[in-house]
Parts: structure tokens; sequence; C-alpha cells
């Protein structure tokens, strides 16, 4: 009788996905990622989400042009189904605005609609300037898997005119304050979205990509920052 007392073979992490439709930073997300040690790819086809062990979704731009580049890239089905599959997605800015079901920038486009809920225009309050640009304090709501081990206060950088109003309150994870209450991220499962961008936030964002990349098995451990 043999026994085989070879020791298991390394674990390979995981590869995140970047989807590439025309509409976002693709190289600032791929930089963080990679200073966090995580194989990174930029994705164009439904094939390739198909196969995808995570993904994010990034976004700049206006949310009509970004729904017209997914459906002309054929994308549209197969978001929708990785988004309700269970994989770790992650939608960043635009990218998250469009995971929900319409938009006031875009009356009579249809979202995603993979979170209940629609996109509205900022309202101007007197001393702040509509686009919201620049750095704000998180309220983070307890329990958020993307935003474990951020302070309440941390601040992260936003650039943006359009906030999104989900109808499920439950799936809000942070907010901030600028003149009106903005959801600044939101989860549901391992589907998570972030408003501001988090490979513009220096450390806390990327804490939160790093949180990200745990969920996805693109990391194990964090040497950065």
């Amino acid at each position: 009788m043999t026994t085989n007392n070879s020791e298991p073979g390394p674990v390979i992490p995981s590869m995140i996905s970047i989807v590439d439709y025309g509409m976002g930073n693709l190289r600032s997300v791929e930089k963080a990622l990679e200073k966090l040690g995580c194989a990174t790819q930029f994705v164009t086809t439904p094939e390739a989400i198909d196969a995808a062990d995570s993904v994010i979704l990034p976004g700049v731009g206006a949310f009509g042009d970004a729904m017209a580049e997914l459906r002309r890239h054929g994308l549209v089905e197969p978001l929708c189904r990785y988004a309700t599959g269970g994989k770790p997605m992650l939608g960043i800015c635009l990218g998250m605005q469009v995971f929900f079901e319409s938009s006031d920038e875009a009356p009579g486009v249809a979202g995603l609609g993979v979170m209940p809920g629609t996109v509205r225009r900022m309202t101007p309050h007197e001393g702040l300037k509509i686009p919201h640009m620049g750095w704000s304090g998180l309220s983070v709501k307890p329990g958020s898997r993307l935003l474990e081990s951020v302070e309440d206060g941390t601040h992260v950088y936003f650039v943006h005119s359009y906030h999104v109003c989900p109808s499920d309150e439950n799936v809000i994870a942070a907010d901030c304050q600028h003149g009106c209450r903005v959801v600044a991220a939101v989860e549901r499962g391992a589907l998570w979205g972030t408003q501001f961008h988090p490979e513009k936030s220096q450390a806390a964002g990327l804490a939160i990509l790093g949180n990200f990349a745990r969920a996805a098995g693109a990391v194990s451990t964090l040497t950065f920052p």
C-alpha cells in the first residue's frame, strides 16, 4: 500500500475582469489593482463576461451613452446574468448607476435593472457646486463587506452630477452629504457598487478595492496599503 504524502499545490489567485466598453477609466482601475497584487484582464465580449471569475464595470460619462455602448457590444444580457449569478461584481461611478432601472439623465433609456430604483440629478444648494467633485466623508452602514474596516468619516473622491436613489434602503452600504443625501455605495450579496472612485481615493480606495479582491479570490493577503 502506498501513501501519497505530497503537499497540495499553491492556490492560484483568480483574475479580475474589467469591462472595456469605451466608457471607463480602465487604466486607473488596472493600476490600482496592480498595487494590490491582483491579476487583471480587459474583457469586451459576452463570452468573456460569462467565463469571468469576478467583474468590475467602470464608467465615466453619460447614462444613455453607457447603455448604448453596452447594447452595441452585446453586453447587457451577459452583465444582467452575471450580476444575479452570485459571483463578485463591482460597479464604479457610472458603472454603479447603470445597475439601476432608469436615470433622469436619459429619460426612456432602461438601465440594467439589477438593483431597484433610479438615478436622479443632484439639486444645487447654496455654496455647493454641481458636479459634486472632490473629497467627502462616508457614513458607513454596519455589516458592509465592501467597506469592511473603513471607518465613519473616511474621505473618498467623487465626480458626479447624478446620484442613485434605491427603492430598497437595505442595499445602501454608505452615504455622504453634498447638500442632500448622496448614496455612496450599494451592496446586495456579491453585487457591489460605489459612486465614488476607489481607484482615485488613495489608501482608503485601495483598502476598498482590496476587500473586493479578497471576496473575488484575487488576493489572500494584502501588503498595501
